[in-house]
């Protein structure tokens, strides 16, 4: 019995170190530096500083506030249309008819695609120059490709929006097809039976049985949205920035003692995505114990 604990102890050590040493020793060092402590420059006293310059000062603060402002706003609008979108596709093709393999691939295609393939891909589709742009002119529907409404790099971030909606719905989707082809008809054709119509049938049958995988895949969909890079740095605006691309900013900027507050940005994005994982996971025990 001793044995087989060892066994156990030896096999999770790897990557429990790999974890604790990349991961948590990653924030330690950024917690470090936002706390103004950088010894290549001479700086070895603790502050809250650069916490303070990022929140209230008079350089930073409304950058601060408008970016956080457009993060919220784009990750949970594109969430929760591709949520929406991704439950009403996987209810049309559950059931059995002809071509629901090609439905699911082609539905299922752009699960592998990097973001930033994504991202180049509404450049090319939604952008005034892109292809949609270009076909409405040919078929004269507008003047020009310029005549076309500005939805890449746009200071709502629609084509952020946009990128997140085409990438996620296929995770959300692929998460729900599993779920209602685990749960059968049944539940269906006892409500239908019992007089139910479809809206109702929807609201309260499906929808409660589909609902806490469709919550735990906004949570991460949402936490990714909100501290991805690249997808808002390809399609975002220079004035408002989402706050990823203002930290990466202040991380390159010539001037080490920025340092410091790209840093102390980043510990701020991650505090409000472990805030929401902690409510999410009070949430759920909160159900488990009502259950």
């Amino acid at each position: 019995m001793g044995g087989d604990k060892t066994k156990i102890i030896l096999s999770i050590t790897p990557p429990l170190l790999i974890i604790i040493l990349l991961f948590y020793g990653g924030i330690f060092y950024g917690l470090v530096q936002s706390l103004g402590y950088q010894p290549a420059i001479g700086k070895y006293e603790i502050n809250l500083d650069a916490y303070y310059n990022i929140l209230f000062s008079e350089r930073y603060a409304k950058l601060f506030w408008t970016g956080l402002a457009l993060n919220l706003w784009v990750s949970f609008v594109s969430t929760f249309l591709a949520a929406v979108l991704a439950l009403f596709a996987a209810l049309a093709i559950r059931k059995t008819f002809f071509g629901k393999t090609v439905c699911n691939f082609i539905y299922s295609l752009n699960l592998p695609m990097p973001h930033l393939v994504v991202a180049v891909g509404i450049i090319f589709v939604f952008s005034q120059s892109g292809l949609l742009a270009r076909m409405l002119a040919q078929l004269n529907i507008i003047a020009s490709p310029g005549d076309f409404p500005v939805l890449v790099k746009d200071k709502y971030g629609v084509g952020i929006i946009l990128a997140y909606i085409w990438k996620e719905s296929a995770f959300f989707f692929i998460i729900l097809m599993s779920v209602l082809q685990s749960l059968g008809e049944n539940f269906e054709e006892l409500a239908q039976s019992l007089g139910a119509n479809r809206w109702q049938r929807f609201r309260y049958v499906i929808l409660p049985l589909v609902m806490p995988s469709l919550f735990s895949a906004s949570i991460i969909v949402f936490a990714f949205s909100f501290g991805a890079y690249e997808v808002p740095a390809l399609l975002g605006v220079i004035y408002p920035q989402m706050l990823p691309v203002m930290a990466f900013e202040f991380f390159l900027n010539p001037d080490l003692n920025a340092r410091s507050e790209g840093m102390a940005l980043s510990i701020i994005i991650a505090l409000i995505v472990m805030i929401l994982v902690i409510f999410y996971f009070w949430l759920t025990q909160t159900r488990i114990r009502k259950d």
